[in-house]
């Protein structure tokens, strides 16, 4: 297969072989990641129905035949999607179904399968399509653009997997990505799968081979129509297929008679079958094979059979209905499991009678002409219920056992022989009873036939009794309703009773144990009087001034303690007066002079500079506004910006004049005219009590030459005696209506409601109503939820918080939580910038504490840190004395409570703090629940406080005021304030490729609204329009509608609150918006359907959305046409790590290649020529300096020095000239800053891994930003681009939590299942720059339409609670508890967390489970010896929870250690080394990545015959002596973790539990009690308790649930726990289909050949995503090095020193990358 033409291959065979090869190759770089990433109206996709039945067949549990079981399995997959805000379609294409014919069992199963979800589902299913080739299939992935389709890999055999293949190249080449269905996993919120994305390869594979594949495709249909043949020949013989058809239908159409009314499923399906199976054998088999004797048959086991073996075999089917159709689903669960095989000739039969089963059931007139209950499509046929009575019939029957059938199940039975009787007309099928007639034992005989639950396998069900304060609080009220193992007991007699661990001094070394914050490297030692410390210190200082100065122009203020004052009231009746004391009424004279001081400097200051102004707007109005704008800035007299305002009305008025008068003129330029209605909006709005008759008489006169004469006549009523006749009128007129032209041409410009009372506790700005109350909050120490869009200002609290806080007192301390690093350093430069305050030694300001480094973190005031430290401080014991000096916690970004990572730690910070906290977001769609969930924790506290406050008051008498006054006064209500409205419109755009250029189409909001959308939800509360867009809409719908009634109030010049305002404000807009909203609604609602809808499609831009290589391609051109449009800047979000390095480089070459082509073909030449003279003149003078200094002339000729150093510089000057860049060859601006600021900048990334590059590319203008890389290179995008010097900057969805980097525009490049609805709300509300730009736009790039309308239309999520424990956690929740410097508060900090998660609030069921979690963890604790029986942490507790980043690696690393598995492993060279060979080291390393930082491969990936350059790819297992230990591990806790379930399977919903979770067709019922027969078959009454009745059809036990590769869908489902809670460390991970997923070597790999790059080529993993998980082994290995060394008593010991040298060498590894 050569690589630039893959599939140009002759034979067929070796062609799909290829494609194979192609699919596999891309596989290692599949990504792992969440599909359904937060959207509550799903990205729509589409899920194949061949790979979805193909992967619930394969599933472990089910057995062959049982297809309840396996819809429900079906169901289960479904609902999961649906429940996850999944919206999707169904696919089977008709083609598909050939690759059964060699299935015959899976041929009806798969035609129920579609039944069942088009009768009795919501789901979308699409049968139509015969092929993914068919243009009926192209037509519609246009049409709806599908996200991706989620397919199998492998199929049943070969064949299958070529169709699979086909769909999947397909599938690329029409832009669609692919998803995996192996290796999926699910957790509460989201799925998570392997993702192939569909690149521009792909799209011209197919395109460039597409006839060829086509032929291959037709081969392989017709070799899969040929095994249909052979695999129907040897049963039916010489029958035709039409025939067989042909038969069916007639039973039906005879059924149809004998059972005219409305029948059931169940019961049409299984006569139909029977009778038709009977009927075929009888009429057209070969005539001796009817003759054959049952006693033959006896003898000859694998011949063919007679028809009374056939008759038996029908009765038995219909039988088994008559069980379905009367038992409930719980007594069918208790069916006893039969192991022995059917014999070969049964076996036979049950394949024709599945082909039956398929002609019955693919019959079109079967639903079609016939009113059938299709119910119980799910349940059709039972073969392990089948033979269950067939073992009965066969042994235990004819060995004497006669059980009575019951009266309904017999007359059931009956009913539908007497049926089949009818309908087989050509013979007599004799009657019900017997039930066999014929001798021939249909199942082999076997030893032990019925399956039999192993209880002796099962573990003693009973807790280990424990009892501490802790455990007694939290679960002390259900320990009564549970069973407890005895003190006698073997279990609890086992437990070793160990010594107890303290975190200070440990039980076996006796030295003190660092915690994780001891471990984080701190960044410089306070302490130190080292001078290169000390200069480092204050370089780091002030960059951080001038990061911070960059992130605001606010000036550093000096904080001076003040103690706490009496909180004033702000909200005071103005006509209140008090009396003036003499030095405030001195000090009211002091500022009358003050500012009539300002007066007459701005007085002089404009009689100066008027002059000019005017001058320049004569040249060029614009310019010359904009210096009389820059001005009015400045300038602080009213009465002087009046002056400067009536100047440049009149101006603009002369110029308005000029222009219209102006000959040869088409289109008026109305900028003029939007200049002069500015001015008169600013003199009528702010100053119109200064303006004397004349002003308003000339105010009104430039509004007549507008022709807003009605606006003029309110303004200033006179007769029309003007010197403006009419002709002059309609020279001078804008030609629409003043309403009209604001809405219009004014929109970004409409003042906004803004308060102009100033409040004394903000000095640099009047804040808004909504600002007021979050000063209010702070001011009461209250806590606050807020929601309000970015760059609204709702960080401002924060900062006032500090402030306050900073100026009670010394010790107080406010928490700023972040979610990135990086927004933690640009908060910590901010506050740094803000603020300076004299402390005492040894105290700082700010602090910063991440997992990488530290600084003043538990020595500051405002420590700045992301969650997960954050947590390491409140969880550690002997940090609560500083904890308890926290004052307040801000919470930024709070909405990552529902994030992928780490949303459970913020749930633990925000109920584990005491203090007042303030959480701040900007997309929250229910903050209502996330209130009334905080406010139930602040009860909690409350309650709390009011039995500690003695001894707070106690504390307080002893001297510690200052420390608990806060405490004592804080407040425990929780505020919800929510602002909607952004400063700044946003206005969207969809760019398109026309004729190889780059087109804007402007993208009307509505456009994306259906009127089923409307009618259901409404317009969404977030999707707002610009006036202009309101405008459109209103002429849209006058448009559409002629007659519409309301067209005259609505009329802009009509609405009541734009009705003669000369000053439109934005909240009249908003009121018009809604206005027009609320009436496209009443269309809906009235039944206007067809115009709402014409309305719609009209304001669409129906742009064209052209595949190809546009990233590649076009993406310089974006850039430079934005840049030419005045867009930049301008950030770019793509959210593929290597796409984001490309897309900025291709702009950097494009830029480069632009100057290439400028520069002149001698400039090269002549740079050369000048570099040489450089070089040779540089010589000379240092020559020149030599024989000068033997020479010892004290004397030199200062004319000639003179000279070589004027040449010199001209020399210099002339390279530069001839190096310099051209200013259209870069996007930089080099005005905004100098070049000793931007070389500082450039200096800090000297020695970094991106440093090289991105200067460059600054030098250009651009740059990129993610996660990978280091906070250096980050800052010097993030500064850069807020000075304005870098304009164009690609980005991942880093830059949407919180970073400071607003912009003109955001344009949204390439599809991805990372661009959600949170996302997209979060990265759009970086356009628009408040104080810049009036306007925000956005763009989408090579983005289907159909995700646009998504994105604008979608909610973002609601937060719901994830799972909140584990089994780390609560280990160090329970060494908190035992081992906090106050122990009570401690305690109340752990019972803070255990009682008050998300998931749990207003849910006692989950509350149960949890508890009954809670427990089991106790259990595995205390049998471990990691707590004793009281709680207390004992053992290597300290090294787990040092761990806890890596659970379940971490327990089982210790398990491994307490064994002495690495003892056995690290020895030396030689006995007294300390060194270890590189052998050891790999196999430590081999054991290391088996644990820790696991990623998984697709398991197909094994099948590929990839070459690897550099690594292996392919982990190998641990080591025969750690595998059997990690075995006996994970046994203990399957067999634990079963224990769990049983006693928790009471809690399950068993009512919810028989029914099918989807189509909720219920299975519930009275149980047949009147058949001896039902009791004895289904008698397995015990050893079923936590596995789904479904999946106890299957012949599943509890005893299964031992094994964990056991699919998690065994388990009761009502439950809502999995595996997933089980501490397993499974050695080896299987997909759906049974087959072993590998472990990516990527760790070992790299310890090998130590290339970052081996590893993007080899084992495909991007560069940064690589860095970040070597990154995280290394430190990993580090805290265990560090951990051990400190645990051990012994020095030489050699697992610690093969640690250390491990650590050291992977660290210097991993640094030279």
């Amino acid at each position: 297969m050569t690589e630039n033409n893959p599939l140009s291959l002759e034979q067929p065979m070796a062609l799909l072989e290829a494609i194979s090869q192609l699919i596999l190759n891309k596989m290692p770089s599949a990504e792992y990641s969440s599909l359904l990433n937060d959207f509550v109206e799903s990205e729509f996709f589409l899920i194949d129905g061949d790979s979805l039945l193909i992967t619930c067949v394969c599933e472990k549990s089910l057995k062959q035949g049982q297809s309840l079981h396996f819809f429900y399995l079906v169901e289960c997959y479904l609902l999961d999607l649906i429940n996850k805000g999944g919206h999707f379609a169904v696919v089977f294409f008709k083609d598909a179904e050939c690759a059964y014919f060699s299935f015959p069992e899976l041929l009806p199963l798969r035609t129920a399968l579609i039944l069942h979800l088009q009768n009795n589902t919501t789901v979308d299913v699409w049968t139509e399509f015969s092929r993914c080739f068919s243009q009926e299939w192209e037509t519609c992935l246009k049409e709806t653009c599908p996200y991706f389709l989620i397919v199998a890999d492998e199929g049943l055999n070969q064949l299958q997997t070529h169709l699979f293949n086909f769909l999947i190249i397909h599938c690329w080449a029409r832009r669609v990505n692919i998803v995996l269905f192996s290796g999926q996993a699910s957790d509460i919120l989201r799925l998570y799968a392997y993702f192939m994305p569909s690149l521009y390869d792909d799209v011209k594979l197919l395109s460039k081979n597409r006839t060829q594949i086509w032929t291959v495709y037709k081969s392989l249909l017709k070799q899969l129509e040929e095994n249909r043949t052979s695999a129907v020949a040897p049963l039916f013989r010489d029958l035709k297929w039409d025939t067989v058809l042909e038969k069916a239908s007639e039973t039906i159409s005879l059924l149809k008679k004998i059972w005219p009314e409305r029948s059931d499923v169940q019961c049409v399906f299984c006569v139909t079958s029977c009778s038709l199976f009977l009927q075929i054998n009888h009429d057209f088999l070969p005539k001796k094979k009817k003759a054959i004797s049952s006693k033959n048959n006896n003898k000859q086991q694998g011949s063919c059979l007679g028809l009374a073996e056939m008759k038996d075999f029908c009765k038995l089917h219909c039988l088994t209905m008559a069980f379905l159709l009367n038992l409930p689903l719980p007594q069918r669960a208790r069916s006893r499991f039969i192991t022995a095989p059917w014999i070969k000739a049964i076996q036979t039969l049950f394949k024709m009678k599945k082909w039956c089963d398929y002609f019955i059931l693919s019959n079109k007139s079967l639903f079609r002409f016939w009113d059938l209950n299709s119910v119980y499509l799910s349940d059709l046929t039972d073969d392990v219920l089948l033979k269950n009575i067939a073992f009965y019939c066969e042994n235990e029957n004819a060995d004497g056992l006669h059980l009575h059938l019951g009266k309904t199940i017999m007359k059931d039975y009956e009913y539908l022989w007497n049926t089949v009787s009818k309908l087989v007309r050509t013979f007599d099928v004799g009657k019900p009873f017997p039930l066999r007639t014929s001798k021939l034992h249909f199942l082999k005989k076997k030893l032990s036939p019925i399956k039999e639950s192993s209880q002796e396998k099962m573990p003693k069900l009973g807790f280990i009794p424990m009892s501490s304060k802790v455990i007694d609080e939290f679960v002390g009220d259900i320990l009564k309703d549970l069973p407890f193992l005895k003190s006698d007991d073997p279990i609890v007699m086992s437990l070793v009773k160990q010594k107890e661990f303290d975190e200070l001094v440990h039980w076996h070394s006796h030295r003190p144990l660092s915690d994780d914050y001891d471990r984080t490297k701190a960044n410089f030692n306070a302490k130190s009087r080292d001078p290169h410390i000390l200069k480092s210190l204050q370089k780091y200082h002030i960059f951080q001034r001038l990061y911070g100065n960059s992130l605001e122009s606010v000036s550093s203020k000096l904080i001076v303690t003040q103690g706490v004052k009496a909180k004033k009231d702000f909200h005071e009746a103005k006509s209140k007066k008090k009396h003036e004391t003499k030095a405030e009424l001195i000090a009211k004279e002091n500022k009358k002079r003050l500012l009539a001081k300002e007066e007459q400097k701005d007085e002089q200051k404009w009689n100066a500079l008027s002059l000019s102004i005017e001058e320049e707007m004569k040249k060029n109005l614009n310019s010359g506004i904009k210096k009389l704008e820059d001005f009015l800035k400045s300038c602080k007299s009213n009465s002087v910006k009046v002056q400067g305002e009536m100047v440049g009305l009149m101006a603009c008025l002369k110029t308005w004049k000029e222009h219209c008068k102006a000959e040869g003129k088409i289109r008026k330029d109305l900028s003029i005219a939007v200049q002069m209605i500015k001015r008169i909006q600013s003199l009528v709005d702010k100053y119109s009590e200064l303006l004397q008759e004349a002003d308003w008489k000339f105010i009104a006169k430039c509004l007549k030459y507008l022709r807003f004469d009605e606006l003029a006549s309110s303004l200033y009523p006179t007769q029309d005696t003007d010197d403006i006749n009419k002709k002059k009128k309609s020279k001078y007129s804008v030609g629409i209506g003043p309403a009209r032209f604001q809405l219009q041409y004014m929109g970004h410009y409409l003042v906004r409601e803004e308060r102009k009372d100033p409040d004394p506790r903000v000095q640099d700005f009047i804040p808004d109503t909504w600002q007021r109350e979050l000063l209010d909050v702070v001011d009461n120490y209250e806590s606050a939820v807020i929601v309000a869009p970015t760059s609204s200002g709702k960080t401002y609290a924060s900062y006032y918080c500090m402030e306050r806080v900073l100026k009670e007192s010394d010790e107080g301390v406010v928490v700023y939580v972040a979610p990135t690093k990086a927004l933690v350093n640009q908060v910590a430069a901010t506050v740094q910038h803000r603020y300076t305050k004299n402390l005492p030694s040894g105290e700082a300001l700010c602090g910063v504490f991440t997992r990488e480094y530290r600084h003043d973190a538990l020595n500051c005031q405002v420590l700045v840190t992301v969650p997960a430290c954050f947590e390491i401080l409140l969880l550690a014991p002997h940090r609560q004395q500083w904890v308890k000096r926290i004052r307040y916690v801000i919470f930024d970004e709070v909405h990552c409570l529902g994030g992928e990572i780490g949303a459970e730690i913020w749930e633990h910070l925000l109920v584990m703090i005491r203090c007042p906290f303030l959480a701040l977001s900007a997309t929250i769609s229910n903050p209502e629940r996330l209130v009334e969930w905080l406010q139930s924790t602040r009860h909690y506290w409350k309650k709390v406080d009011s039995v500690m406050k003695p001894n707070i008051a106690s504390e307080t008498k002893a001297g510690n005021h200052a420390k608990n006054n806060f405490q004592v006064r804080q407040s425990h209500k929780v505020r919800l304030v929510l602002y909607g409205e952004r400063y700044n419109d946003l206005e969207k755009y969809i760019c398109s490729v026309k004729n190889d250029d780059i087109c804007f189409d402007h993208y009307h909001p509505c456009a994306a609204l259906t009127t089923d959308h409307i009618e259901r939800y409404g317009f969404p509360s977030d999707l707002a329009l610009s006036p202009r867009e309101s405008l459109q809409l209103y002429d849209t719908m006058c448009l559409i509608w002629k007659e519409w009634p309301q067209a005259q109030n609505l009329c802009p010049e009509n609405f009541i609150h734009f009705k003669n305002k000369v000053v439109i404000k934005k909240s009249d807009a908003r009121k018009y918006e809604e206005s027009l909203k609320s009436e496209l609604t009443n269309w809906v609602k009235d039944g206007n359907i067809k115009q709402v809808k014409k309305v719609l499609k009209h304001l669409n831009p129906h742009s064209e959305f052209r595949s190809g290589n546009l990233l590649e391609t076009k993406f310089p051109l974006l850039v430079e046409k934005l840049n030419e449009m005045n867009q930049l800047p301008a950030i770019f979000f793509i959210f593929s790590l290597k796409n984001v390095e490309m897309c900025a480089e291709s702009v950097g070459k494009s830029l480069e290649k632009k100057q290439e082509e400028k520069r002149s073909p001698k400039a090269d030449k002549e740079a050369h020529v000048m570099v040489s003279k450089l070089q040779k003149f540089k010589k000379s003078v240092e020559k020149q300096k030599i024989v000068e200094g033997k020479k010892q002339r004290k004397t030199r000729k200062l004319d000639q020095s003179l000279y070589h150093e004027a040449q010199y510089n001209h020399l210099l000057q002339s390279l530069e000239e001839n190096l310099k860049m051209p200013q259209d060859c870069t996007y930089a601006d080099y005005k905004v800053i100098d070049s000793e600021y931007l070389q500082m900048v450039f200096d800090r990334v000297k020695f970094e891994r991106k440093g090289d590059q991105l200067k460059a590319l600054a030098r250009r203008g651009v740059g990129y930003h993610y996660s990978a890389m280091s906070a250096k290179e980050k800052q010097l995008v993030e500064i850069l681009f807020r000075k304005g010097f870098i304009r164009v900057v690609t980005a991942t969805g880093t830059l949407a939590l919180g970073i400071n980097m607003p912009c003109k525009s955001v344009v949204f490049v390439q599809n991805s299942v990372y661009l959600d609805a949170l996302n997209y709300r979060q990265m759009s509300g970086r356009a628009g720059r408040r104080g810049q730009d009036l306007l925000g736009n956005v763009y989408f790039f090579d983005i289907p339409q159909p995700k646009v309308e998504k994105l604008i239309k979608s909610k973002v999520p609601e937060l719901r609670g994830r799972f909140p424990f584990s089994i780390t956690l609560i280990l160090r929740l329970l060494l908190l508890a035992s081992k906090a410097d106050d122990q009570e508060d401690g305690q109340a900090k752990v019972l803070s967390v255990l009682k008050h998660s998300l998931l749990s609030f207003k849910q006692p069921k989950i509350m149960e489970i949890l508890k009954l979690y809670f427990l089991f963890t106790l259990q595995f604790l205390v049998k471990e010896g990691y707590i004793d029986r009281d709680g207390n942490p004992t053992g290597f507790a300290g090294l787990v929870s040092h761990l806890h980043y890596h659970e379940p690696s971490n327990l089982v690393f210790v398990h491994f250690l307490v064994n002495g598995l690495f003892h056995k492993l690290c020895q030396p060279t030689k006995k007294g080394s300390k060194c270890f060979s590189e052998d050891t080291m790999r196999k430590l390393v081999l054991v290391l990545a088996n644990l820790f930082g696991r990623r998984f491969l697709p398991a197909k990936l094994q099948d590929a015959d990839t070459k690897f350059y550099q690594s292996k790819v392919f982990l190998e297992e641990l080591p025969t002596d750690f595998k059997a230990a990690l075995r006996d591990y994970n046994s203990k806790v399957t067999q634990d973790f079963t224990s769990f379930l049983l006693i928790v399977s009471k809690l399950a919903d068993m009512k919810q539990e028989c029914e099918l979770p989807l189509s909720k067709t219920k299975f519930t019922g009275q149980e047949c009690a009147d058949s001896p027969l039902v009791a004895h078959l289904m008698n397995c009454t015990q050893g079923r308790g936590a596995v789904s009745p479904f999946v106890s059809l299957s012949g599943n036990f509890d005893d299964d649930l031992l094994y964990p590769e056991i699919p998690h869908r065994n388990i009761l489902r009502t439950l809502g726990i999995s595996y997933a809670q089980a501490p397993l460390l499974l050695p080896q991970n299987f997909d759906s289909q049974g087959r072993r997923m590998p472990l990516n070597a990527y760790v070992l790999d790299f310890y090998k050949h130590g290339s970052l790059k081996g590893l993007v080529q080899d084992n495909r993993i991007n560069e940064g995503e690589a860095y970040n998980l070597l990154k995280d082994f290394s430190l990993t290995v580090k805290s265990i090095s560090v951990s051990l060394r400190e645990l051990c008593e012994n020095e030489d010991d050699n697992v610690v020193l093969a640690f250390e040298q491990l650590s050291e060498t992977f660290s210097e590894k991993f640094k030279k990358v």
